[in-house]
């Protein structure tokens, strides 16, 4: 019988396909990564290419789906409670860099002309409903 494999998911990092599928292997389901190795060697191709791609055996891929929606996607704090926006109650929030002040800009600058890690990054959370900008305090 030729069994044949379906996308579920993609990734832009390599590192965060690896723990879905070792999450999803974790309840038996064979998983299959395409295009890791590449971006791995070089991951500004990751959207260029459609990024690392989740791949499982097309009959299994109902109850993978289901295991993939029960992962919680969105930001929590230290004590694993779900962060809350303090504008429009919603879950929906992400964590983002920005550079919006003088010293992550001139960190960002230097990143770019001597192609090193940034030195200094603002955090913010980002609330996808009403995308309010937030700190936690």
């Amino acid at each position: 019988m030729s069994e044949t494999f379906k996308t579920i998911a993609r990734f832009q990092y390599s590192s965060e396909a690896q723990i879905i599928k070792g999450r999803l292997e974790a309840e038996g389901i064979q998983v299959f990564l395409s295009d890791n190795l590449t971006i791995d060697t070089d991951p500004l191709v990751s959207n260029a290419i459609g990024g690392v791609k989740l791949k499982v055996l097309s009959t299994q891929a109902m109850k993978a789906q289901h295991i993939l929606n029960a992962i919680h996607k969105y930001s929590v704090d230290d004590e694993g409670n779900t962060l809350n926006c303090p504008n429009c109650k919603s879950e929906r929030i992400e964590l983002f860099s920005t550079i919006k002040d003088l010293k992550s800009f001139f960190a960002f600058i230097f990143g770019f002309l001597f192609g090193a890690l940034p030195l200094h990054a603002k955090h913010k959370y980002k609330c996808e409903d009403c995308n309010t900008e937030f700190d936690l305090k």
